[in-house]
């Protein structure tokens, strides 16, 4: 699954990724019509991009009753067919991220589909706290925090195993 991973402690809220996003996919700099957001929260306002989070169990394709929202195994990310589409919004009340909307002038859904697998935002993030990890990268996380809950397992049920001997472990 592929996913934007976004610096939100640096991010200055520059807007770059709305703006390139609808150029890339509208051809206008027309932030309503982007695929990402940028959000101004808490007091003093800090820039939060708000964009799919490529679910695993996605709610919004759940949710179409047109199953117009399927996965895309080449680029990792969900997508809207727009031509199954009928505006309904059921997909964006079922996002619990706000990060599908309905086209403005067509009327359709629209998410981020990670540019096909080269999310044009991130190109365009002129400071790159806007960075995108393909799939890959998220396994290989997951399998080395899966290493060290064994290791700490193991020790922990190897220390056991000694007391009950009456042997002190030397940790």
């Amino acid at each position: 699954m592929g996913r934007l991973k976004i610096d939100l402690v640096n991010c200055t809220g520059c807007r770059m990724c709305e703006i390139w996003c609808s150029v890339i996919h509208e051809h206008a700099v027309n932030p309503k019509k982007s695929r990402i957001r940028v959000v101004l929260n808490g007091l003093p306002e800090q820039p939060v991009p708000v964009v799919c989070q490529q679910c695993k169990n996605a709610s919004c394709a759940d949710a179409c009753p047109l199953k117009a929202i399927s996965y895309h195994e080449k680029s990792g990310a969900w997508v809207v067919d727009e031509k199954r589409c009928n505006g309904c919004g059921l997909c964006v009340e079922a996002c619990p991220f706000g990060a599908i909307t309905l086209h403005p002038e067509r009327n359709v859904a629209i998410k981020c589909d990670l540019c096909g697998g080269n999310p044009q935002c991130v190109a365009y993030c002129q400071r790159n706290f806007l960075t995108y990890s393909p799939g890959g990268e998220r396994v290989k996380e997951l399998n080395e925090l899966a290493e060290q809950k064994r290791e700490a397992f193991a020790a922990k049920k190897l220390g056991r195993m000694l007391a009950s001997w009456g042997i002190q472990s030397e940790d």
